[in-house]
């Protein structure tokens, strides 16, 4: 056994190379890092540009590198290009999204959505190159049929997609948090398995040119941050 791998309980562990800064350096990445993706904006007027399929296959790869609940990875991301399967996954996301906006929506939601200029229709779900859908995995099923609950796994998920939305900036492309409730139609179309649920639905390219985005500040960081020194 080398030098850079031990025993631990039967279980190997390889050594972490670490890469440390000084304070400087410290400031100064964290800064350009924070302008950089201080940039990133939620865009709803996409392009129909082509993005390679290589470069969603590496974005899910960074996403993929999330911390979960003991490893369990529980996630499934479905990269969708599809005409006809988009255009399905349109109509009936406009569905649940019309039944919302009428029926399930009070005024104070309205109020509060009515400075991002939203409504329930969505041509960004056709239009974009790219639908990325991120499914949670409940449980996993053995081979002789026995299920095993996976752990913490809202948190995993979210942890993942924070890292995937964060990659697909450092792309260079856009995305969309979108959330159509209850989106039980996405894992019916897409025909996942019983322990996958639809968890997040990200269309994914070039915004249209020109775009223009609400005007929206980010709140400071006295309001979202309390430090105890």
């Amino acid at each position: 056994m080398s030098k850079k791998e031990i025993n631990i309980d039967g279980f190997r562990h390889i050594l972490h190379e670490h890469r440390s800064f000084s304070k400087e350096e410290m400031i100064e990445k964290s800064n350009s890092f924070y302008q950089w993706l201080n940039q990133r904006r939620s865009i709803r007027e996409f392009s129909d540009q082509h993005v390679p399929k290589e470069v969603i296959e590496n974005i899910i790869k960074t996403a993929s590198t999330a911390p979960s609940g003991a490893h369990k990875q529980p996630w499934t991301f479905c990269a969708v290009s599809n005409t006809e399967l988009k255009h399905k996954i349109r109509i009936a996301a406009e569905a649940e999204e019309k039944e919302t906006y009428e029926n399930r929506m009070g005024e104070r939601w309205k109020n509060d959505l009515a400075p991002i200029a939203t409504d329930m229709f969505k041509p960004f779900l056709e239009i974009a190159p790219w639908l990325i859908i991120a499914c949670k995995r409940a449980y996993e099923t053995k081979e002789d049929g026995s299920k095993h609950n996976n752990y913490y796994v809202n948190e995993s998920v979210g942890l993942a997609c924070g890292m995937l939305i964060t990659a697909i900036h450092n792309a260079g492309l856009v995305t969309l948090t979108h959330t159509p409730s209850p989106m039980k139609f996405l894992t019916q179309l897409l025909k996942r398995p019983e322990n996958e649920r639809a968890f997040l639905l990200l269309p994914v390219g070039y915004p249209k040119q020109p775009v223009f985005v609400p005007d929206l500040k980010r709140k400071n960081l006295d309001e979202i941050a309390v430090f105890y020194e």
